[in-house]
């Protein structure tokens, strides 16, 4: 009836105008704009952040996500997380939505999932949002499904700063970048980035792409056959140090081709990660330069929203109080992307570089 109506309209103006004062009240949390929210956490929340935390890792072949699994136990005790020990899912998208179920029949409260497959995580994320479960994606982002957060550092900025080193050191010639997959948002993001840098600001730089799909076998022997037909090559961009160093370097090696920086015919190399493999290889002069992608705050970061998320927190764009900043995606899920420098023979030896901290 409209009467009836007129006062449900105005209970809903009165509770929105009591959660408006609410969050207007709420002060600035540990990371960006942060508001109580049980309904829009991701999924669950509104709790005392409690409860089992299930940990799904892409793969363990990478010394990247080693370094990132051994991260994981001391940084859920440090953000008071109850984490259940990894779980692996070795490289295959199928798997990692298994393992997701599994945990999820495990009656885990929360999820921090890496992402093996863009898309495909769209099949876990819905079961997990079926039963409540908020997650926290970490280093990849979803193209769909609901998330409390990504933590991640800006992947095209990774291409941009490989492409700004190599084109500031090579005039001209040809260039070679050994993608990740492309089924993921980062192999993408660093493809793209790198290459659309190159046409617009180093037009002289010819680039050859090898799709190696974060695979190391792929890479060296896809590296070797086109040094065969491209001898003259000037420069490497790895999207992933932490799969392509090894045999890279093996590959350059076998040829004669891998020489020091200074000495005539090096090949300058660019990398991502900031492993502590990277920084040796830095400081022998077998490579130039390495993007280092944040192990420890992806993992500290993670175990801080999935907590928040399961209390039911969720948080705005803006800057945070750690030196990033929290962006909306064009999907409408919410990204910190944490910085993530470029190391060089300067500042190789920083100490504050998680790749120096780790024994």
């Amino acid at each position: 009836m409209p009467g009836r109506t007129v006062r449900k309209r105005n209970r809903s103006r009165m509770v929105g105008a009591v959660a408006a004062a609410a969050v207007a009240s709420l002060v600035l949390g540990a990371c960006g704009s942060t508001k109580d929210s049980a309904d829009s956490a991701g999924g669950g929340g509104g709790g005392d952040g409690t409860g089992k935390v299930g940990v799904i890792l892409p793969l363990l072949t990478s010394p990247f996500w080693q370094s990132y699994n051994d991260y994981v136990p001391k940084m859920a005790k440090s953000e008071d997380v109850d984490a259940l020990k990894t779980v692996n899912s070795n490289s295959d998208p199928s798997q990692q939505i298994t393992d997701i179920n599994n945990q999820l029949n495990q009656g885990v409260e929360g999820l921090v999932v890496a992402p093996l497959d863009s898309a495909a995580i769209e099949a876990g994320l819905d079961q997990a949002e079926r039963k409540g479960v908020p997650v926290v994606a970490v280093d990849v982002a979803p193209d769909k499904g609901k998330v409390a957060m990504v933590v991640r550092a800006n992947n095209v900025a990774y291409g941009e700063k490989a492409c700004d080193y190599l084109g500031k050191q090579i005039p001209s010639g040809k260039v070679v970048q050994i993608m990740g997959d492309l089924a993921s948002v980062n192999g993408r993001d660093r493809s793209e980035a790198f290459r659309a840098c190159l046409k617009k600001n180093f037009p002289k730089l010819k680039v050859l792409e090898i799709p190696a799909k974060w695979e190391s076998d792929t890479a060296a022997s896809k590296l070797d056959t086109l040094l065969n037909a491209n001898p003259d090559i000037k420069g490497i961009y790895m999207q992933a140090g932490g799969v392509y160093l090894a045999p890279t370097l093996q590959t350059l090696k076998s040829k004669g081709m891998l020489k020091k920086a200074g000495q005539s015919g090096h090949i300058t190399i660019v990398s991502n990660d900031g492993i502590p493999q990277e920084y040796d290889a830095i400081r022998k002069g077998e490579i130039d330069a390495t993007v280092s992608q944040p192990a420890d705050l992806y993992a500290k970061y993670g175990m801080y929203y999935i907590k928040a998320a399961m209390q039911g927190k969720t948080f705005q764009p803006g800057p945070t109080d750690h030196d990033s900043t929290i962006v909306k995606l064009p999907s409408g899920i919410l990204e910190d992307q944490l910085p993530a420098p470029l190391v060089t023979k300067e500042n190789v030896d920083d100490p504050e570089l998680w790749g120096n901290t780790v024994q």
